[in-house]
């Protein structure tokens, strides 16, 4: 599959899913401010608050994904040191360094809700490239933390749905783990995601 490669290395993030199937309907429920993801990794713990009003359909499938365990044992399978760490492809689950890695999905897309800005640890989708997808629907799981201000990125338009509020040493340390040809850690960096109330997560 032929990715769409913008300036820089923005291509790293677009080789989402392969999926050509109408965009999702994910529900939309009202956003529980309350609530926070937790990324469980080997590394140590990231917490995520979401921009439930910013982006509440990619909010809403992102939470419902979690839910369903759907991201637990997935990888980080894309890491660019000064730019991004990317995961929540299925298909790392069963091979972290199959040559598929980065391609799989839920078998549906999400409609673009481009709104915020990719600062340092904005938790954005990752997504196909304009040629191949003008209306910028995000990938149906795929998405990946700014490690830096990467304001070229708000050019292009990705869907940020969160930020990192607790946990980027983490993030930081995912980031310069060594990593093949194909920007993928030698050492895969799975992960666990589950939503729960803030206090819960220390905040």
């Amino acid at each position: 599959m032929k990715t769409f490669i913008p300036l820089l290395c923005a291509a790293l993030l677009v080789c989402a899913c392969k999926e050509t199937t109408p965009e999702s309907n994910a529900g939309q429920p009202k956003d529980n401010m309350d609530e926070v993801a937790i990324i469980e990794t080997k590394f140590g713990k990231i917490v995520i608050e979401f921009f439930g009003d910013d982006a509440p359909k990619t909010t809403a499938n992102f939470k419902k994904l979690a839910r369903e365990k759907f991201y637990n044992g997935t990888t980080f399978h894309r890491v660019i040191p000064n730019f991004m760490i990317q995961g929540g492809d299925p298909t790392t689950k069963s091979d972290p360094h199959s040559r598929r890695a980065g391609t799989g999905g839920p078998g549906y897309t999400v409609p673009a809700e481009i709104k915020q800005l990719n600062a340092r640890g904005a938790v954005a989708t990752a997504r196909l490239g304009d040629q191949a997808n003008p209306k910028r629907a995000s990938s149906g799981c795929q998405f990946f933390i700014n490690v830096k201000d990467n304001d070229f990125l708000d050019r292009g338009g990705y869907t940020v749905f969160g930020r990192v509020i607790k946990g980027m040493e983490v993030v930081d340390q995912i980031v310069a783990v060594p990593r093949d040809d194909r920007d993928n850690p030698n050492d895969a960096v799975k992960m666990e995601i589950k939503l729960v109330p803030r206090a819960e997560a220390g905040l």
